[in-house]
């Protein structure tokens, strides 16, 4: 009888199987003096004034860089920005050897020596704050944001979008500016708040939905090629012309669970991924599309001169009609 050590392959979810978000922040952040949920000097540059953090945000650890939004995101983003790494690939490479898991490389060491010298934070475990939302009809403003986007109120009710009247985060009323159109997404006991014309910090506040939730999963069965978008939106749009649709969260490869690659791989032949078509957006597609071997999709660069990088813009501002002939000539429908 043959025996050994079953191979594994490497991934975000194999090596969080091993050590934690925390740890990896933890050995590879340069000033040993910061704290979770507390502002610090970033380690991108030489500064007096703090202005970088790392924080529990719905139950996930994150950074951003204030002084340079373009630098947010997990642990893995977080080694892959500091070390200028191509690719997550390398940085999944880099962190199996700097911890000598053995995933890879093949060589373990004694990675829990290294994590047994510090105690992991109380508040990482799988903790969403509590938000509750009293609902209300649909005003005639409301109704005709989402019109412009070819959606009716059936549209709305199918995709549980709702009209809010008050927001609870913690049991504490959450305040909003006056008159600011806002909406509620409800996926199964979370909600998402969306602020369509708030900036991209308070865009999407509040929010406790689980970063691996996916719209549409329901629509991924037996499918020839499964079209993955990224946001609400852009999904109600595009099933309207390509069934087989489903959306991520954001723009993250942390939308990817290794649970979730392996549903789109065993309900569909083919997986395209479909961001926005500004820089940001192909950088994320060409990285994802790399490391799960999917194709991508995105909203032709010529209409970014008109503002319009994603599906649910394009059918705003040139109807479904365009979208559908360009799927066309794709040869997607």
């Amino acid at each position: 009888m043959i025996t050994g050590r079953k191979k594994e392959i490497l991934t975000m979810d194999s090596i969080l199987k091993r050590i934690s978000h925390f740890d990896i922040f933890k050995y590879y952040m340069p000033y040993n003096n910061w704290k979770l949920n507390e502002v610090c000097l970033s380690p991108f540059r030489q500064e007096k004034n703090p202005s970088f953090i790392i924080g529990n945000k719905g139950g996930i650890l994150s950074y951003i860089d204030f002084g340079d939004t373009s630098k947010r995101g997990d642990c893995f983003q977080f080694v892959k920005d500091l070390y200028h790494l191509s690719s997550i690939d390398e940085v999944l490479k880099m962190i199996d050897k700097d911890f000598e898991l053995g995933i890879f490389s093949g060589k373990i060491g004694n990675y829990k020596k290294i994590i047994s010298e510090y105690k992991q934070p109380e508040t990482l475990g799988k903790r969403y704050s509590l938000i509750q939302v009293k609902t209300k009809p649909f005003t005639k403003e409301e109704l005709n944001y989402w019109n412009e986007y070819h959606q009716d109120l059936e549209d709305l009710k199918r995709e549980h979008v709702y009209g809010i009247n008050k927001v609870y985060l913690n049991k504490k009323l959450f305040s909003f500016p006056d008159n600011e159109l806002k909406f509620g997404y409800f996926y199964d006991g979370y909600w998402k708040i969306y602020r369509p014309f708030s900036n991209k910090k308070t865009k999407w506040v509040p929010n406790n939905v689980p970063i691996t939730t996916m719209d549409g999963k329901i629509d991924i069965t037996n499918c020839n090629v499964a079209l993955i978008n990224k946001s609400k939106k852009d999904y109600m749009v595009m099933k309207k012309i390509f069934p087989c649709s489903c959306a991520v969260q954001n723009e993250g490869i942390a939308c990817f669970s290794e649970e979730n690659v392996k549903f789109l791989k065993e309900n569909s032949k083919k997986q395209i991924l479909s961001f926005d078509s500004d820089v940001t957006g192909v950088s994320n597609s060409q990285q994802i599309t790399k490391l799960f071997n999917f194709d991508y999709l995105n909203v032709p660069r010529k209409y970014l001169i008109e503002g319009t990088k994603d599906w649910a813009d394009l059918a705003r501002t040139r109807g479904i009609k365009t979208i559908e002939q360009y799927l066309k000539k794709k040869k997607l429908i």
